[in-house]
Order: C-alpha cells, then structure tokens, then sequence
C-alpha cells in the first residue's frame, strides 16, 4: 500500500502523543494532574440538555439536515452575532454551520488555497492551520509571535513576494496557546492588509466569551470594511461546554461562505439537527451562563498564576482564554521541562512546541479542571522545589 506524501508530511497531532503519555503514566500508576488539553470540565448547561433531550423524541430531526445548516440555527447565530458583537449577518448568505470550529478551519484550507498558494500564520499558534495548509496542498508561511511583538503577526515584515502569493492570513484571538489579545488598532491593521493586497482575513474567535477583569473580545466583523474581506470562525464548544458536540459555525464574507458550503457540501452532510436545536436554545440564553461560568475560570487563573510567581515566575494575568503560557525554567527545553514535571510530580503540561518550533522554551497550562486539582498541582511545584529561577 502506497500512503501519499501529503499523509508522510503530517506530523503527529500534539494532543494524541498527549494521550499517549498520560496512558502510559497513568499505567506505571501516578496520579496525574492533567493541565494539558483545553477540553472544559464544566458540564453543559441543564437548559441546553433539557433542549437536546426533546428534540430528539422529534422524528423530523433524525433525517439527513441541511449542509448549511437549518434556518432556525442559521438565524440564531445571526440574532447572537447582532446582540453580542452589534453585527448585522444575513442569515441566509452570512452564516453557515460547522461540524466544530476545528471541521470548518481545516476545509477553509481547501477553500480558499490552490496548490503553491501561501497561507501566512502565526508560530506558535494552533497546529490545524499549519496541518491543514499542507493537506491542501498550500504553502504555510510562518511569522514569529512572542512578547515583544505581543503576539500579533508583525505585517510589515512579510516581504512583497509571499504578499503576492498568498491567499490567507489566519489570526486568532484571544489565543490559543498563548492567550493574547488583539488590539483594536492591530485587528483594523489586517483589515486594511487584506484589502491591499486581496488576502482573505480567517479569524478563528473560538475563545471570546472565556474572559476576565471586564475585558469584551471583539469580532473582526465589527470594524470597518471587514466583510469585505473577512471570515471569521466560532464555535459553541468553549463557551457553552458542549466540545463532543461538535457544533459551530463561520460568518462574514459572503462570498468566502458559499464557497466554503461548496466544499462542506461535497464532504459532510451537516450537524444532527437535534444538536442545532440545543444550540438554539445555548445561544439564546448566553449572558448569565458565560459570566458565572467565567467567574469560576478566573478565580482558576488566579490560583495557577499567583502560585507560579511565589515559585519565581513573573506572569501576567491573562484577560481572555483559560490558558496560561510560561517560559520554562533555565536548563531545560519544553520538551524535557514537560517530561520532568510529569515524572517528577504528576503535572502534565503541554510543551510549546507542539504550537510551532517558535514556542521553544515555553509550555501551555489548561485551566479546564477543578479548583481543588489545581491547588494540588501548586502543592507538588512546591514540595518538588520546582521554580522559574
């Protein structure tokens, strides 16, 4: 059996070899604090089960659903992007639904890239993008981000070339894995780029409801001229607690989302149309949820960041996301810092590294996990000495 060059170039996905050592950790019986993947511990919401749970006694909603997804949800993403974001989306031109976020990014590849086209991304950033550049045959051309240029792609350093070649530019904020945020100055910037060099702008806003100390992510899609070159990505996975779910949906351009309906069409054949129900239900009944639920996640931050400043670190608290990004400490690589703290205290953390080469000498901590959890993990970094300096 021959496997094709696209399958050899495809490196391992990060959270599989994550898997992989917790099994193995796990099975030589250590008691694992797991920091690692974003999945959040919190369980869905009983109003959104109670939806889900009479849609499915309804027979009409176990045939096969519309590639784009029913009206009602259609219209309902539109009605949450107006009373959140102050975005007026036509629902039926606009908007589109995703099998997840993740589903809809990795086929935008393939949308909007011919084979040689460039897709500029930020390194370290989430792995699909990359990934997915590669199986559409595309050329992934990536930009450093990091606390000096505060984790924003710096524009002006793409030469005049790559700008002629590409066809792309992925951002995503707040981010994943640093969680950075964008200014509205840099976010009206890779507009204006767009335009000029007729780059289509994907802006992957999986995390704008996950946020602290009175900071309101926006979307892309509020400023200026944005539909004209924009799309942006969403989900109701993190901010609903529904990521097995797999539901989420992308907006703006609209020629940039029939075009991607095209390709969905040919592939999927859509979400379960009872799960479109109970997103109805999520995104109609938002704001009390996000902000009890965001409560919990920030006084985690707190908890994670203030223990690792006492051990020597110095961070900031983020304001959006529920990751914190670290350096590791002197003397070792992400990937050796990661090994160590597990086989010494059970932490398991993410090595920067599995977001690009540009995240050596950081590691990613999810806050996706009980309070108590978190301050045994504190607990053992003390007990085991292990500090920044």
């Amino acid at each position: 059996m021959k496997l094709t060059e696209r399958i050899k170039n495809i490196p391992p996905y990060i959270f599989a070899q994550i898997d992989q050592k917790k099994a193995e950790a796990r099975a030589r019986g250590i008691d694992i604090v797991d920091l690692g993947i974003g999945d959040p511990d919190l369980p869905t919401p009983d109003y959104i089960l109670d939806a889900m749970t009479e849609a499915l006694r309804n027979p009409d909603n176990h045939t096969y659903p519309p590639y784009e997804g029913t009206k009602p949800f259609r219209q309902a993403v539109a009605d949450w992007y107006k009373d959140r974001f102050d975005v007026e989306l036509d629902a039926d031109k606009e908007v589109i639904s995703l099998i997840g976020s993740k589903e809809g990014i990795a086929h935008a590849f393939l949308t909007f890239l011919d084979p040689g086209d460039i897709a500029i991304l930020p390194n370290p950033g989430y792995p699909v993008y990359k990934v997915a550049t590669l199986i559409a045959g595309g050329v992934p051309y990536q930009l450093p981000v990091n606390e000096e240029n505060n984790y924003q792609i710096n524009l002006s350093d793409i030469p005049a070339d790559i700008c002629e070649k590409a066809n792309v530019l992925f951002l995503n904020y707040p981010n994943n894995p640093t969680g950075a945020i964008a200014s509205d100055a840099y976010l009206e910037e890779c507009i204006a780029f767009g335009l000029k060099h007729n780059i289509l702008i994907c802006m992957d806003l999986a995390y704008s409801e996950v946020s602290y100390d009175g900071y309101r992510p926006k979307s892309i899609l509020e400023f200026k001229d944005a539909k004209k070159i924009a799309i942006e990505f969403h989900s109701l996975s993190k901010t609903f607690n529904m990521t097995g779910w797999r539901i989420g949906m992308a907006v703006g351009n609209a020629q940039a989302v029939q075009a991607l309906g095209k390709i969905k069409t040919n592939i999927d054949s859509g979400i379960f149309k009872a799960i479109q129900v109970a997103g109805i239900k999520a995104l109609s009944h938002y704001k009390e949820f996000v902000q009890g639920q965001n409560k919990i996640y920030q006084e985690r931050r707190d908890i994670i960041v203030d223990g690792l400043n006492e051990l020597g670190w110095n961070l900031p608290k983020p304001k959006a996301t529920f990751y914190i990004w670290a350096k590791v400490p002197q003397g070792f690589t992400s990937a050796s810092f990661v090994i160590e703290l597990l086989e010494k205290t059970g932490i398991m953390v993410v090595p920067g590294t599995g977001y690009g080469d540009c995240g050596e000498g950081y590691f990613r901590i999810s806050i996706t996990t009980p309070k108590e959890r978190l301050l045994e993990a504190v607990k053992r970094l003390r007990e085991h000495n292990i500090r920044f300096s």
